[in-house]
């Protein structure tokens, strides 16, 4: 790989992935499942595991030598050049709730750095996919963010208002009240909303690497930007704060915003 292209092989085996972990879920979407509750308390199901372990086997069938760190079955060779970072269902409330939202994250990283991405939506047949030297592609087409120089003018996401700490709280309600209006309970599907240029912000925490490494290449290969709350760029040492804007301009004002 060139250091500023992804090379299409990935991006083909990505999109393979994303079948193979789509034809798992359809198996048990809306079907009646056990719920398992884990030690942080959220929920995971049968499915979860499942499909995180189609697509371990895949990946170390084709490519032995990369690494994985995956939500339910850890890390294996995370110090490899290249590890796949595997969230198999990104918003498990929602589909043991029958809502469609819900998706799976796939991304790959090189050197810590996450180069190509995937965002895909089972449910309902939706899939954004972005990499390095590459336009993002939602349904095989290529997708922009739309401009707002002014968050006055924003649609603001986020997966819940309930996901802000203490400290965080105060920041998160600042930029929603400087923004024109909000929306909630989209799991990871409003950062492909934003690569499409129909929404402007996302900002979450509490998250892990596994829920948003996938988002940046989607986001920044349609014009975005993605980054922590510092504005420094996200990777796998990165921490649990993720802010992404369709504008850059949006995203300094965000910045400046929550400081």
């Amino acid at each position: 790989m060139t250091s500023d292209t992804v090379p299409s092989e990935f991006l083909s085996f990505a999109q393979a992935l994303a079948d193979a972990s789509g034809q798992v879920i359809q198996r048990y979407f809306r079907q009646p499942i056990d719920i398992i509750t884990k030690a942080d308390l959220s929920p995971v199901t049968i499915a979860d595991r499942n499909t995180e372990e189609a697509m371990r086997s895949l990946i170390n069938k084709r490519f032995p030598q990369h690494g994985i760190i995956g939500e339910e079955h850890g890390a294996e060779k995370a110090d490899a050049e290249y590890v796949w970072v595997l969230d198999p269902i990104d918003g498990t409330k929602s589909f043991i709730s029958g809502r469609p939202l819900f998706g799976t994250l796939i991304a790959l990283c090189r050197k810590g750095r996450p180069v190509l991405g995937v965002i895909d939506h089972p449910a309902i047949h939706e899939r954004w996919i972005g990499a390095l030297g590459h336009p993002t592609l939602f349904q095989g087409k290529p997708v922009k963010v739309r401009p707002c120089p002014d968050l006055a003018q924003a649609t603001l996401f986020a997966s819940s208002p309930e996901m802000f700490d203490e400290e965080d709280q105060p920041r998160y309600l600042k930029l929603r009240r400087a923004c024109k209006m909000s929306v909630y309970g989209s799991d990871c599907y409003h950062y492909g909303i934003i690569a499409s240029g129909f929404g402007d912000v996302a900002i979450e925490a509490n998250m892990g690497i596994y829920d948003y490494l996938a988002l940046v290449p989607v986001v920044e290969g349609a014009g975005g930007i993605v980054s922590d709350w510092q504005g420094r760029p996200l990777t796998i040492e990165s921490d649990d704060k993720v802010l992404a804007c369709g504008d850059a301009r949006a995203h300094a004002q965000v910045l400046k915003l929550i400081a």
